[in-house]
C-alpha cells in the first residue's frame, strides 16, 4: 500500500534526521513545523519501525523511493501509489485524498482539466470547509466533450462544497487577434491576474501526440500536433503547449488560447501534479524542469524512471 498523506511528515522528519543527518531543530526549520513537533514525529518513527531501514514494509520502501525523488528534483512532497491491478484508480484514489489534506479553510484552488482531473474530483470524498474558491484555470471548450475544465471546477467545488469559478471564455480563438482582444475584457483579465492569487492548483500533464486532449477535444488536428512536436512541443499544462523546459512553446495555438499564464501557475505556492499514464515521461519532465510542480503524485514505475532519469544526468558530463 502507499504512503497515506497523515504520514507523509513523520516519513520525511525521520527521513531529514536519520538520513541527511540533520538537527531536531533544522528538521523544524526544513518541514516548517515546531521543534516538539519533530520530536514526537521522531518517536513515532522509532515505535512504528519506520527508521528500521532493513526491516520496513513495502509502504516504507516506497517512501524512501518518494524521499529520493524529493532530492533528486527538488519537489516538496512525492506520494507514490501501489502497482495493483488497476495502477490509474490507485493513482487517482491516493491524489484525492493528498488533495483534500492540502486543502485549507480560506484556500484559492486553481484547477485544470482532463480525464485525470475529473477521475480524482469524481472519487473524492465530500467535505465542508469554509471560505474555500475554486476557479478554473484555463478557458473552456464549446463542443460535447467529457472532462470539460467547467466540469471539473464546479465538480470539485460540490465536493468541497465551496465557491466555483467558471471562466467564461472559450480554450482556443480562430485568431491572435481576437485572443488578445477577449484577455483584455475587463472580466477575463481580472480573472487570469488572479491565478497567481491561488493557494493551491491541481492539475496534470498531457501528451503531444494524437491522444492529447488537446487534440481529442478538437482545438488542435493530429497534423497540427506533430508539426508542434516537430519544433519542440514536450507537454501540455492548462492547454498550453510547453517545451522541455518548460516554458510556452512560441507557436501560434499558444498565442490564440485563453489560459493562466505560466508565471502565474508558478506563483501559487503547492502545485499539485498527478500523472497516471506511463506515456506522460516527458511531459513530466517538461514540468518539472519548467517548475509547474511542487507536489507530486505518480505510480512505482514512473517514480523509478524518474529516479533513474535523474541519476543519469548527473553522471553526464556538462
Amino acid at each position: 500500500m502507499a504512503i497515506r498523506p497523515a504520514e507523509q511528515l513523520i516519513h520525511k522528519a525521520a527521513w531529514l534526521y536519520y538520513a541527511h543527518g540533520l538537527r531536531q531543530d533544522q528538521v523544524a526549520s526544513q518541514l516548517n513545523i515546531s521543534r516538539a513537533s519533530v520530536a514526537m514525529y521522531l518517536r513515532k518513527a522509532r515505535e512504528t519501525g519506520i527508521v528500521n531501514i532493513s526491516t520496513s514494509t513495502q509502504l516504507f520502501t516506497d517512501d524512501v523511493l518518494a524521499r529520493k525523488l524529493e532530492d533528486a528534483l527538488g519537489l516538496d512532497a512525492v506520494w507514490i501509489a501501489p502497482e495493483n491491478a488497476d495502477p490509474s484508480t490507485e493513482i487517482a484514489v491516493l491524489a484525492a485524498s493528498v488533495f483534500l489534506e492540502l486543502v485549507k479553510k480560506g484556500d484559492r484552488i486553481g484547477v485544470a482539466w482532463g480525464r485525470t482531473v475529473y477521475t480524482i474530483a469524481d472519487i473524492m470524498s465530500y467535505a465542508d470547509l469554509q471560505d474555500v474558491t475554486v476557479v478554473q484555470l484555463c478557458g473552456n471548450l464549446g463542443a460535447p466533450y467529457s472532462y470539460r475544465p467547467d466540469q471539473c471546477t464546479m465538480e470539485i467545488a460540490r465536493r468541497l462544497n465551496a465557491k466555483g469559478l467558471n471562466f467564461y471564455a472559450p480554450l482556443v480563438l480562430t485568431t491572435e487577434e481576437l485572443a488578445r482582444a477577449l484577455r483584455a475584457e475587463p472580466v477575463i483579465r481580472e480573472q487570469l491576474a488572479g491565478v497567481s492569487e491561488c493557494d493551491l492548483a491541481l492539475y496534470s500533464v498531457g501528451t503531444i501526440d494524437a491522444d492529447s486532449h488537446v487534440v481529442k477535444c478538437g482545438a488542435l488536428t493530429a497534423d497540427e500536433m506533430t508539426a508542434l512536436r516537430e519544433i519542440g512541443a514536450a507537454g501540455v499544462i492548462a492547454g498550453q503547449i510547453i517545451d522541455a523546459k518548460g516554458d510556452v512553446l512560441d507557436c501560434s495555438y499558444n498565442r490564440r488560447v485563453i489560459s493562466a499564464e505560466l508565471a502565474s501557475l508558478r506563483a501559487i505556492a503547492k502545485r499539485l501534479m498527478v500523472v497516471q499514464e506511463d506515456n506522460k515521461f516527458e511531459p513530466l519532465l517538461a514540468a518539472i524542469a519548467g517548475g509547474l510542480c511542487t507536489h507530486l503524485v505518480i505510480g512505482g514505475r514512473m517514480a523509478q524512471r524518474l529516479l533513474d532519469h535523474a541519476g543519469s544526468a548527473e553522471k553526464t558530463p556538462g
